[in-house]
């Protein structure tokens, strides 16, 4: 069996290539649901619909252990849905895991009181991240703000939009004197040492590529039960609905050598 990580588009990448080398022995399937992104401004009856669809594939064809859903829109919308109902149902030995708890308990971890949350309007609109903070910290604070133009400029590698899309949003959280800034989409890892640049050193950006290899091999350690399951072949596979050649040169430049992409229908 594997291990799974799915994502609506490219930032997924960022962290699957952080968790492979994490777990570098491990069987790891990447699949990217790029026919339908961004899913940061679908309805949320598309973003259950879609992930819901992937994940089955990711259990069902693939067959995968253990997902890591590195989408933060998806992990809001369908996440618990798919953990209570979904795994319960169908496969109740196999686990689905979200990124928004673990980056939380990091910026908890290092002791952060007042957070910046940089994030999809989708993110923003669910509270999600709010919501799970007042469950597992007292007395922080989460200014919020969503930048619904920068996944679409990551997308299209335009980089003379993301400079002043950057100030322009985060303008608004550097005024609250947020001490870390969350990156809540798997996209804007691509920019963080750019917007770390523009927050200065008194702002520790939170990139979730740097935060889940590391959660992910504790979460491992301490399931066995999970973990024994999932092979150690040094074997990866990339997989997504759609494919571009703009796509396969990013995801060349992310790992920095030619990886064979498949484009699958789900």
């Amino acid at each position: 069996m594997k291990l799974g990580v799915f994502d609506s588009g490219l930032g997924g990448l960022v962290i699957a290539k952080a968790i492979g080398k994490a777990l570098p022995a491990h069987d790891m399937v990447y699949l990217g649901d790029t026919l339908h992104v961004p899913y940061g401004s679908r309805s949320l009856e598309a973003v259950t619909h879609y992930t819901q669809r992937s994940i089955d594939y990711l259990f069902r064809k693939a067959d995968c252990k253990l997902i890591i859903m590195a989408c933060n829109t998806a992990s809001a919308i369908a996440l618990r849905n798919l953990q209570q109902n979904y795994l319960v149902k169908n496969y109740p030995d196999r686990r689905i895991l979200g990124v928004v708890v673990p980056t939380l308990e990091t910026a908890l971890e290092e002791g952060h009181s007042r957070i910046g949350l940089l994030a999809t309007e989708r993110i923003v609109r669910s509270s999600i991240y709010k919501t799970e903070l007042e469950k597992i910290g007292r007395g922080i604070k989460l200014f919020q703000k969503s930048a619904p133009l920068l996944v679409p400029a990551i997308e299209l590698n335009t980089k003379e939009w993301i400079r002043p899309l950057l100030r322009e949003y985060i303008k608004p959280l550097l005024a609250q004197n947020i001490e870390c800034l969350i990156l809540g989409c798997t996209h804007y890892a691509f920019l963080k040492n750019v917007i770390q640049k523009k927050v200065g050193k008194g702002v520790h950006v939170m990139s979730q590529d740097d935060i889940i290899p590391g959660k992910l091999v504790d979460y491992l350690k301490r399931h066995p039960e999970i973990d024994r399951h999932i092979t150690r072949r040094r074997r990866n596979s990339f997989l997504v609905t759609d494919i571009t050649d703009s796509y396969i040169r990013n995801a060349r430049s992310i790992y920095k050598k030619d990886i064979d992409i498949k484009k699958v229908v789900i």
